[in-house]
């Protein structure tokens, strides 16, 4: 009895000692992941990230399976056919980056009838039965507004690079900028194209609107379009205006080379493409059965003019400047939210 009564004891004070510990066993629970887009260099890092610290929770045992999907286009009929297979396979999680924020909900809350955890993160959907993560993205454009207004206090007229037509992520960046117009209407948006997030299609696009702008002082953009965007200007025989980057390594090397050779100044914002880690660890944690409010936030990643080479050091050739989260960040987000 003495000893059966120490036992207890001492599993209590480990339980008191370490409380953000998962302790119910998720060894056999299994992720998937649903993303809806791998083309362009911010949907590769978030893949890889996914498969780095997702595929280390299920090669240590933390989960089953944490396997990664990807659809062959960005069809919002696809990822659902996609999820119902999930559903089929037996999943008890499912993370998803969606195509549309309601073209999904009849399969996930297919999902969610069948007892599955669904969390959608970046492109999120609006299903109430759903976890969302997400980043303020309106705020994210109004910003860049706002920064070139701190940059050119006089105004002039704006490009607009918009990302991925039809997904919502695209819909709320761009709100944001014309909400920032309207703050500061010195700016005046005199040309808009959608560049995919993808540095060669926004260079076809915006060499395809060039010749009918009038003089542009500023670009704002959504994320992998920035360097493009440069290109295209310099093709053109353009002068280049200040164009706000989006964390690519690319654009990254592009503007400390202008910085150096003339002072040339920007900022750079997107979100973190680690963010998927941060999702998984959430559906983790709800199989774990830990309490988390459906409506999650978590800050965007932005670069100035100070943190540039830094920011440079740390990030990937061909990547994304990025941070990934761990169960314990993202334990601090859930506890940041009750």
């Amino acid at each position: 009895m003495k000893t059966t009564n120490v036992l207890l004891a001492t599993i209590a004070l480990v339980c008191t000692a370490v409380p953000n510990l998962a302790i119910a066993d998720t060894s056999a629970k299994k992720i998937a992941l649903s993303n809806n887009y791998a083309g362009n260099s911010w949907r590769q890092a978030m893949l890889t990230s996914w498969t780095k610290v997702a595929g280390d929770a299920a090669k240590g045992g933390i989960v089953a399976a944490a396997d990664p999907f990807t659809t062959a286009e960005n069809q919002a009929t696809e990822q659902a056919a996609q999820i119902q297979n999930m559903i089929l396979q037996g999943y008890d999680a499912i993370v998803i980056n969606a195509a549309s924020p309601t073209a999904l909900n009849g399969a996930v809350k297919e999902a969610c009838d069948a007892g599955i955890t669904v969390v959608s993160f970046d492109g999120i959907v609006t299903e109430p039965c759903a976890w969302r993560i997400a980043v303020n993205f309106k705020e994210m454009g109004r910003k860049q507004v706002e920064y070139l207004a701190s940059k050119i206090p006089n105004g002039g007229n704006l490009l607009e690079i918009r990302g991925l037509a039809g997904v919502s992520v695209d819909d709320e960046i761009s709100a944001g900028i014309h909400e920032g117009v309207k703050q500061f209407p010195q700016f005046k948006i005199v040309g808009s194209v959608h560049g995919d997030w993808a540095q060669d299609v926004a260079q076809r696009a915006v060499a395809g609107i060039l010749p009918s702008l009038p003089e542009i002082v500023g670009v704002v953009t959504q994320g992998g379009d920035g360097y493009g965007a440069a290109q295209a200007f310099e093709a053109a025989k353009r002068p280049t205006p200040v164009i706000v980057m989006g964390n690519r390594q690319d654009e990254l090397v592009w503007w400390k080379k202008q910085k150096d050779a003339g002072n040339y100044e920007t900022m750079s914002v997107s979100i973190a493409p680690g963010v998927s880690t941060l999702a998984f660890w959430v559906a983790q944690q709800i199989l774990d059965g830990k309490e988390v409010k459906k409506e999650l936030t978590v800050p965007f990643l932005q670069i100035d003019q100070d943190d540039l080479e830094a920011s440079l050091k740390t990030t990937q050739e061909g990547g994304v400047a990025n941070v990934e989260y761990s169960l314990e960040d993202a334990q601090k987000v859930i506890a940041s939210t009750k």
